[in-house]
């Protein structure tokens, strides 16, 4: 008879991007990040903010779990560092949650920072006191078994954006960004060339332009047919 598969799955010794760096994206919006990367890497809008806090920084501390199951994040409580984010990816069911306000203070307890989830949570006002942010689809009542099979500490995709563990991971009000661990230098230097750009557009607005400078050039080169 073959043996059952183990109920979890973890890698404990994932590579982890050096704290200097990840403290150079602690003032940053996610928009500024979002552009410095590319202008990717933000989570579908489908993960949402859920608690009143927001605003976060830290590292993936990445969890695969299977529907209507929790095993997996409340294992990955013990293999935390501070200033990680517990990032759950839940195949987006939404029939039942992932984590609740328990889950949450004992993760707080843990140095975790904040939850990104493409599943549901529930005890929104017992999440709102432990005061940690909560990213994810929505709140349900309904709570999960703890049965596994689950995996700690390996990618996993959730938001139609791959994260790995030790990627960085920034949140606020208008939603989430990771930024891969190996391009995290050339983001956070490129973060520089985002506010001074930033800084100028907001001259302009503050000076009364109307069309942008760039756009009689930009029309030039692209083309433009009038009807009238």
């Amino acid at each position: 008879m073959a043996a059952n598969p183990p109920a979890l799955t973890v890698r404990r010794n994932f590579p982890r991007p050096d704290p200097a760096l990840v403290d150079r994206f602690r003032e940053a919006v996610t928009g500024a990040v979002a552009d410095a990367n590319g202008r990717r890497g933000a989570l579908s809008w489908q993960v949402r903010q859920i608690t009143k806090a927001a605003r976060f920084c830290g590292v993936a501390l990445t969890v695969r779990t299977r529907a209507r199951d929790n095993l997996a994040p409340y294992a990955a409580l013990g293999f935390a560092r501070k200033g990680d984010v517990l990032v759950v990816a839940a195949n987006a069911y939404d029939e039942a949650s992932v984590a609740g306000d328990v889950l949450l203070g004992m993760a707080r307890n843990a140095g975790i920072v904040a939850l990104v989830t493409d599943g549901m949570v529930r005890d929104v006002e017992g999440l709102d006191a432990v005061g940690i942010p909560v990213f994810a689809r929505g709140l349900t009542p309904n709570a999960p078994h703890r049965d596994g099979p689950g995996a700690i500490g390996e990618p996993v995709t959730l938001g139609g954006v791959i994260v790995h563990p030790g990627d960085i991971v920034v949140g606020d009000a208008n939603g989430v960004v990771v930024v891969s661990r190996e391009a995290a230098g050339d983001v956070a230097t490129a973060l520089a060339d985002v506010a001074a750009r930033e800084a100028k557009m907001d001259g302009w607005v503050r000076d009364g332009v109307v069309v942008p400078p760039w756009m009689e050039e930009t029309l030039a080169k692209l083309g433009v047919t009038h009807l009238d």
